[in-house]
């Protein structure tokens, strides 16, 4: 697939190699994330529950907002950076993933959509102050070494996703849909363990299983052509396949707990809501992954 290169094709290629190369840098601590995930929920330590817990209202905020979902996943990698090194009480820990949305917010939106400092704590809830929200801003990026920018599985998924369609015909490019693979990935953000995960392998198993979910066959040569060239062992996409299939499955299940906008919903003055954008009014509900086209 990738040895006849189209233009566009050679410029997604140096991308990818491009993210493969910064891939290791500004990832979050394997190891702390297993102390987490180790964690007993006694009401004083951070565990996993309580980290998802966490990432869903930051979906939901994502949601609400309409912002991108790079948005989303750089405020989860700057979450868990900061979660895997340091020990985080759990009544902070809503002050901390604010702080993180907010820096990714205005990392990746675009300045004209950023929304003030007391619309999103009002929005979210939560009863601490601007003050609160500047000040542990400044604790986050000192952790992370004031490296805000980092690689995400959201740019790998977005660059394989184009390499792919790039090699195809132009009747068969509807055979995967992006939509569907965007909402896979929000909902393996909302587990901890696919933190642990390289974002390239992460990507790549969500694409790779939806093909053999929608049996593409004609798609696997260029799965594998992407492997080989991001130089991800066949064992490690195997396993992540199965949890994120795991993950999925759960997810679409009626036991999962889902994101839910419905509680963001608040009395705005006239002026603030004059100042909202329009599409925070829109949105009353988290869309579940979209179906195929039979």
């Amino acid at each position: 697939m990738i040895e006849v290169l189209t233009t566009d094709s050679q410029k997604l290629l140096h991308q990818l190699n491009t993210l493969l190369e910064q891939e290791s840098r500004c990832q979050p601590k394997v190891c702390g994330l297993r102390l987490i995930e180790s964690a007993h929920d006694n009401g004083l330590r951070m565990t996993a529950r309580l980290r998802d817990f966490e990432v869903k209202d930051l979906l939901s905020l994502t949601q609400f907002f309409g912002f991108d979902t790079e948005t989303f996943s750089l405020a989860v990698n700057l979450l868990d950076r900061f979660l895997s090194k340091m020990k985080v009480q759990p009544k902070h820990l809503g002050c901390v993933g604010l702080s993180c949305f907010y820096l990714a917010v205005k990392s990746v939106e675009e300045e004209r959509n950023v929304p003030l400092a007391t619309d999103l704590i009002r929005i979210s809830q939560y009863r601490f102050t601007v003050s609160d929200l500047m000040r542990m801003e400044k604790i986050v990026l000192e952790k992370v070494c004031w490296k805000v920018k980092a690689t995400t599985a959201f740019q790998f998924l977005q660059l394989y996703y184009s390499l792919i369609q790039e090699n195809l015909p132009f009747e068969r490019r509807n055979s995967l849909n992006f939509e569907r693979l965007e909402a896979q990935l929000k909902a393996c953000h909302c587990r901890i363990i696919f933190s642990k995960a390289k974002p390239s392998v992460l990507a790549l198993a969500i694409i790779a299983l939806e093909i053999q979910a929608q049996n593409c066959v004609e798609l696997t040569e260029g799965v594998e052509c992407l492997q080989k060239h991001s130089k991800i062992h066949g064992r490690d996409l195997t396993f992540w396949q199965e949890l994120v299939s795991k993950c999925l499955t759960e997810y679409s299940s009626n036991k999962c707990s889902k994101p839910n906008v419905q509680k963001l919903k608040w009395i705005v003055s006239g002026r603030t809501a004059r100042q909202l954008k329009h599409s925070y009014y829109k949105i009353t509900h988290l869309p579940t992954i979209p179906e195929t086209v039979p």
